[in-house]
């Protein structure tokens, strides 16, 4: 089965206002251990066109992205540098909080024979939790790196790994996941 590991929101805005020293030494880790064993990584972004016109303003997690966006420097959504961006690296545009809603995710991975995904994020209760819910429902086999999960609320987080994400996936640490490569 081919594996592929999905970097999601680890974007200059959102790590910034988000992210931990810690996810985002452990993502990079496994970014390393993923491009020293051939497995592809997909980074996983959420943009909006100019003025946002995807965003509608019902909607309570993007119906302020208008103006956010009007406001927002060009770099806000590119990758975080921390990752060196490759040439053979792939960025995936999503339009909500699933890396599945509104990118050709999908399309990418059953052209690239991918059957089973790794995953790290932020925040665990927004992307990696929507990911993680429609992988399953495609049947996908799931592991999620745990520490290179990035949550506001640190007790979420805590619930999400520990109870929530075991029914579907295994959950393991970046280290644990790169050592058993």
């Amino acid at each position: 089965m081919s594996s592929a590991l999905l970097v999601m929101d680890y974007q200059n805005s959102i790590v910034e206002r988000l992210g931990s020293e810690e996810g985002l030494a452990a993502a990079t880790a496994a970014v390393s251990a993923a491009r020293e064993h051939g497995i592809p990584v997909l980074f996983v972004r959420v943009a909006f066109r100019p003025g946002a016109p995807e965003a509608a303003r019902s909607n309570r997690t993007f119906g302020g992205m208008r103006e956010r966006v009007a406001s927002q420097a060009p770099e806000a959504t590119d990758i975080h540098p921390a990752f060196g961006l490759r040439d053979d690296d792939i960025v995936v545009t999503k339009r909500r909080v699933s890396a599945f809603a509104g990118s050709d995710l999908e399309v990418l991975l059953r052209g690239l024979e991918v059957r089973e995904l790794v995953l790290a994020g932020i925040a665990t209760s927004g992307v990696v939790l929507s990911t993680l819910r429609q992988a399953a429902d495609l049947d996908f086999g799931l592991t999620v790196l745990s520490d290179a999960c990035v949550d506001g609320d640190a007790e979420v987080h805590r619930v999400l790994t520990e109870k929530v994400f075991p029914r579907q996936a295994d959950v393991v640490t970046a280290a644990a996941w790169a050592s058993s490569l």
